[in-house]
């Protein structure tokens, strides 16, 4: 399993948009991914589950990875979340 921290630095957070690029990322990996924040828990690979997890500026999210690809994939969304502008 593959644990790393993240800041939402998009001044819009991940709505929408950013939203379905991240699902499409995420759905790219066989690992389980799960993000986590105040108690909360969404599912990358659900838009509907991203979306109602109210990703905004400044949120610490908390990435959890387990599966055969979990070192690529948690890379990846990392880097994908870290990079994100309007």
């Amino acid at each position: 399993m593959v644990n790393c921290v993240i800041t939402v630095k998009n001044p819009t957070g991940i709505h929408a948009r950013p939203a379905t690029e991240l699902v499409k990322l995420a759905t790219k990996f066989k690992s389980t991914i799960t993000m986590s924040h105040d108690g909360k828990e969404a599912d990358p690979k659900s838009i509907i589950s991203l979306l109602s997890s109210a990703l905004k500026a400044g949120t610490v999210i908390t990435l959890r990875v387990d599966g055969e690809d979990e070192e690529l994939a948690a890379k990846r969304i990392c880097e994908y979340i870290n990079n994100l502008e309007d």
